[in-house]
């Protein structure tokens, strides 16, 4: 079994805000213990999929402050004698 996503402060907080939407968007009441497994099967399915555009955005995010990062330690270097003897 894998780790809890969230504690369960926070699970029951994101749980009555699940069960507020369906009531006030769709008009559609459930009990506690169906949000907690709609909660579930959400964060579980579909959250992985929100978390995996998460980590490529990030590594789209870091690569790209990488390549600055190169730029300017390539502006660092000097000119050597080596460089002058080619």
């Amino acid at each position: 079994m894998s780790k809890p996503i969230f504690d369960s402060a926070e699970t029951a907080v994101l749980v009555e805000r699940l069960r507020d939407l369906l009531g006030e968007e769709l008009d559609v009441e459930i009990g506690a213990l169906e949000a907690e497994a709609l909660f579930a099967l959400l964060a579980r399915d579909i959250g992985a999929a929100f978390y995996n555009q998460g980590l490529h955005d990030a590594r789209a995010a870091i690569s790209a402050r990488m390549d600055e990062v190169g730029e300017v330690v390539y502006a660092l270097e000097r000119t050597s004698a080596i460089d002058r003897g080619r």
